[in-house]
């Protein structure tokens, strides 16, 4: 019995539009002003890149609630993240908690997985591939594009420079993945105090290829919005993920992504804890009391 993926596993399809939205920073001492972001943004892009990748490895794993909306499904589950990977426990469907039935076999899943390391260490290097194949989206972001300061706005952690953007045309993309960039526009917010990507608003103004290991398109018209906040001690996740695109894969097969994920509830757990660990916390008898109160906040 193979466990269903923790979170939507987007990145084989728009890794280059969530690659930006990772963990955990450093503030830059010195700030710019709103005067030299005006007149060049892509140093600022150039930083807030930088901080994406240097945090993306040595992020402090964190337990949230996880709600998502996707293929007329509703969900909500509690994630445990580990340096084996993250681990979830559905604990409500379509707006109400599970029946005895379906707790019982949530329950068997995670023992299956607990006496299984093999299916974990599966996801885990699903995970990581996913990872390292974002991270290189990020490292080409700042040249992808033409930047424009659009001026500040508030954020979720304090003021924001909010940036448009639009294809370079002189972006010669390294690879098939980014090659979704030609085709896509929007805003980014970065994050003043932190220079971190808060938000990527964007849309695609025309059809894009994408790789991914499935040669397909994705059809102009489609958006996507990511946004991310700082949930404790300057550790950054993604609280909100929206996605409403069409495409088709190999020529003839039809893509639809219809989602909407929200993460809240955000409490550090030990950095030294593997899976195992994390599902022996999903199948206590305190995790059952604190969902329940969760579910009702």
């Amino acid at each position: 019995m193979n466990p269903e993926p923790v979170r939507l596993n987007v990145y084989y399809v728009l890794s280059s539009c969530l690659a930006v939205l990772l963990s955990a920073s450093v503030a830059n001492a010195a700030q710019p002003n709103a005067s030299s972001i005006a007149s060049d943004p892509v140093p600022l892009v150039r930083r807030a890149a930088h901080n994406e990748l240097a945090s993306s490895g040595g992020a402090h794993p964190y337990r949230y609630k996880l709600h998502k909306i996707d293929d007329h499904k509703d969900t909500t589950k509690i994630i445990v993240e580990t340096h084996d990977g993250d681990v979830a426990r559905l604990i409500q469907a379509d707006g109400k908690p599970l029946t005895p039935d379906a707790d019982k076999t949530e329950l068997d899943r995670l023992s299956n997985l607990l006496a299984h390391p093999e299916i974990q260490a599966h996801r885990h290097k699903r995970e990581q591939e996913d990872s390292n194949r974002a991270n290189e989206m990020i490292r080409v972001l700042p040249d992808a594009f033409l930047y424009h300061y659009e001026g500040m706005m508030p954020g979720p952690n304090g003021s924001c420079y909010r940036l448009s953007f639009k294809p370079n045309p002189q972006f010669d993309p390294p690879d098939r993945e980014a090659e979704v960039y030609h085709g896509m526009a929007g805003e980014l917010w970065v994050d003043q105090g932190q220079e971190r990507m808060v938000k990527l608003d964007a849309h695609l103004i025309d059809d894009v290829n994408f790789g991914w290991g499935i040669l397909g398109k994705l059809y102009k018209g489609g958006s996507i919005l990511v946004e991310q906040a700082d949930v404790g001690d300057h550790h950054w996740e993604t609280i909100h993920l929206k996605l409403n695109l069409t495409g088709k894969a190999l020529l003839f097969k039809s893509l639809s992504f219809q989602t909407i994920e929200d993460a809240t509830d955000f409490t550090p757990v030990p950095s030294q804890w593997g899976y195992q660990q994390a599902i022996k916390l999903l199948q206590s008898n305190e995790f059952n009391g604190q969902a329940q109160a969760e579910l009702h906040r």
